[in-house]
């Protein structure tokens, strides 16, 4: 089996894990109720920017709203917030938004499960009891997999790993794939071995035809030269799947019972301080690193309150001041330009120039679970 090399997936750069609140169910409902939207003039650089804000309060409840409730598909940004039944909410990670597959780039956790990898940027994270996490996040997937016992009464463990997951293969693409339920009922491609799990038994291995995606499991399809590794996996095996969560630096963080989460970037703040370096984050693109556009951003308060943003005509290193003036003690960049959108108590404070893949969505008629 090919090795991973990781250290051409992960990036330099490790930022602290931030903001630690927590609240009981019952004062949940009056946190959500105190969603606030309000227009701040903030100066930086010798310039006055026009900003659009909503505060949540802490521990209102977040959640991610996935277009047409799957990963790799697009919809009106009203009609995400309105099957998301959310008081508030703003655009998500980056995606392909250019033709082909739309699948996003990020990293993203929707109710406790990972429904997409990536391995640039920043991410923010919500628990269920109300702590907000942000990091550089890495999410590693690998397991085990135990054929029937041979001549000697004993069975072999061999090791596995997914590359990404949900995500469509480029043509050609050496990588190992895993697809779950927020992908939809199929993969959404042919090509490769797919190998269907099912309750942690191997339950079907064939040459994927657009396979089945079975809601108590999940589909690796093992694509280009990944394939010959499908080989030790045989109908009726037992498979056992590990998530390791890890900043850029390979070092341990605490994401496990993280509920929601998305993946975008760069990070604009650091414990109230501007910090920014978006090439050390894995962006290349100009718009990301010296351009001037609409921009979307969410900041963790040192209140543990959370507070969404957009604004128009802003670099990046404009952006990361705003943040800071706003008062954020955490800060990151979420998809902009024509991504750009923000919403709050009935109304669309910003409205997206197209589709779009995902969201965060909050607010006490939202699902975490």
């Amino acid at each position: 089996m090919k090795k991973v090399k990781w250290g051409t997936l992960l990036l330099a750069g490790v930022l602290a894990v931030s903001g630690v609140f927590g609240l009981s169910g019952e004062r949940r409902a009056d946190a959500a109720a105190g969603i606030k939207a309000s227009v701040r003039k903030v100066s930086v650089s010798g310039r006055t920017f026009t900003v659009q804000t909503v505060a949540v309060p802490k521990g209102t409840k977040a959640a991610l709203g996935l277009a047409q409730g799957r990963v790799g598909q697009t919809q009106d940004f009203k009609t995400i917030v309105k099957n998301s039944r959310a008081t508030a909410a703003i655009n998500g990670a980056f995606f392909n938004s250019y033709g082909g597959p739309a699948d996003p780039y990020g990293t993203l956790i929707s109710k406790g499960q990972i429904v997409h990898t990536g391995y640039y940027g920043t991410s923010i994270g919500f628990k269920k009891d109300g702590t907000v996490l942000m990091d550089r996040l890495m999410a590693r997937i690998s397991g085990t997999v135990t054929g029937k016992a041979g001549k000697s009464g004993k069975a072999a463990a061999l090791g596995w790993y997914a590359t990404f997951v949900n995500r469509t293969p480029d043509a050609g693409q050496n990588v190992v794939l895993l697809y779950n339920s927020a992908r939809g009922s199929n993969v959404g491609f042919s090509g490769g071995t797919a190998v269907t799990v099912r309750k942690g038994k191997v339950v079907k291995k064939a040459a994927n035809a657009n396979a089945t995606i079975p809601s108590d499991g999940y589909v690796l399809v093992y694509h280009g030269s990944e394939q010959a590794a499908s080989s030790r996996f045989e109908v009726g095996s037992t498979v056992e799947m590990k998530i390791a969560y890890e900043n850029a630096a390979g070092k341990p963080i605490p994401w496990d019972d993280v509920a929601t989460s998305v993946g975008a970037g760069p990070r604009l703040v650091k414990d109230g301080k501007v910090s920014l370096d978006a090439a050390g984050e894995g962006f290349n693109d100009p718009k990301i690193l010296s351009a001037s556009g609409a921009r979307s951003g969410i900041a963790i308060m040192a209140d543990g309150s959370v507070v969404l943003a957009t604004v128009g005509g802003a670099t990046m290193s404009q952006w990361a001041q705003v943040m800071q003036k706003l008062g954020a003690r955490q800060a990151m960049n979420l998809d902009g330009g024509a991504s750009s959108a923000l919403y709050a108590n009935g109304s669309v404070l910003t409205s997206a120039g197209r589709a779009l893949s995902n969201t965060l969505v909050f607010g006490d008629g939202v699902s975490m679970q």
